[in-house]
């Protein structure tokens, strides 16, 4: 029998580690997507009315107390949800955003889609006059008159950058400038309509909206927001291939065929119309989409195979994780949830520039 020097080692079979990789990693998004049940199960029994995880499972199936379930059905679950799909679509969006423009820096907020929804928001309160106080607290009359303000803003925002691509060939670049430049065209007149505003319940209204709160979805919004979510991550999975032929760079990508600017353009504009849907219903939720991808990249890899579902638990995950949090820390006070995300994507992206961006 031949035998091979001691020298001489045998490299391992390159197919069986790449599936061995891709194990671990659908281990992982299995993991995190068992995490977020169980944190979404832990979340429905806290509140002003604690429960057990007994309590809750009887108040699912449709028996216990009339209360419960009430609180269940008409309180917590329309919350929970809102955060799960809200975080889910702020995160695949940001992902997204970053992977086309080649740009680590790119989220909803860099592109100005949520300072432009800031600012459709306030013009409601503002001109429109929906903003009204109730008990010492904010509320607004017509809250579907200012979400369709605030989509509107965003979609004006969202055209003029694609339209400014379009004029410049779509370059990165131009997108992210264009995108620098909105959020402060759209800043300034948020800012203009706060001074402007005739009293302080003006004034608090638009505040308040800015902070992002889960609180004010209902069924309907929930139904909305979860539809089109879920139709915009299957859109990005089915171009998942594309996404990672733009990573691999632009003659890469071209050289098998994938057309760039077209690609560039279309998942800007789905992942700005979703960002920009959520943000009309729920407010202004800082760092989720500029932070989780980044998080995740680290975690599995720039395969967007995984990367898109990764975000989409992640972003999940890391929302309902600072609502429940942000209800329960101060509990009756319940914190905007936006504050509470800004406070934990801050330090975490600071971390992440430290750390380097290897994994980009």
């Amino acid at each position: 029998m031949t035998t091979l020097p001691s020298s001489v080692s045998v490299s391992p079979n390159p197919a069986a580690q790449h599936r061995r990789q891709n194990l671990h990693k659908n281990i992982i998004l299995l993991i995190g997507g068992i995490l977020v049940i169980v944190m979404a199960m832990y979340a429905l029994t806290l509140g002003p009315y604690p429960m057990t995880i007994g309590d809750v499972i009887r108040a699912l199936i449709g028996n216990g107390s009339d209360v419960y379930r009430a609180v269940i059905w008409n309180i917590r679950m329309t919350r929970i949800l809102s955060a799960i799909f809200a975080g889910a679509a702020l995160a695949v969006s940001g992902m997204v955003m970053q992977n086309v423009l080649r740009n680590p820096l790119a989220s909803p907020s860099t592109l100005g889609v949520s300072r432009a929804a800031s600012f459709g928001a306030a013009f409601g309160i503002v001109i429109l006059g929906v903003g009204s106080t109730q008990s010492h607290s904010v509320s607004f009359d017509m809250p579907y008159l200012i979400a369709l303000s605030a989509f509107i803003a965003s979609i004006i925002s969202t055209g003029v950058i694609i339209l400014l691509a379009r004029i410049r060939d779509a370059s990165p670049e131009t997108m992210i400038l264009a995108g620098v430049a909105m959020s402060s065209l759209f800043t300034a007149g948020t800012t203009s309509l706060r001074y402007f505003a005739i009293d302080e319940v003006q004034l608090g209204s638009i505040i308040f909206w800015t902070f992002g709160d889960l609180g004010r979805t209902e069924w309907t919004t929930l139904t909305i927001i979860a539809v089109c979510t879920v139709v915009a991550i299957i859109y990005f999975f089915l171009n998942r291939w594309r996404y990672n032929a733009i990573n691999s760079g632009e003659e890469v990508a071209r050289t098998l065929g994938v057309d760039t600017s077209r690609t560039r353009i279309i998942s800007l504009l789905v992942s700005s119309l979703l960002t920009a849907l959520v943000v009309s219903f729920v407010g202004v939720i800082g760092f989720v989409g500029l932070v989780v991808p980044h998080i995740v990249r680290r975690i599995v890899g720039t395969d967007s195979r995984f990367l898109i579902p990764g975000c989409c638990i992640a972003g999940a995950l890391l929302l309902l994780v600072s609502d429940t949090v942000a209800r329960t820390m101060l509990s009756p006070v319940i914190m905007p949830v936006g504050i509470l995300t800004s406070f934990i994507g801050a330090p975490l992206f600071i971390y992440l520039i430290i750390r380097g961006r290897k994994h980009w």
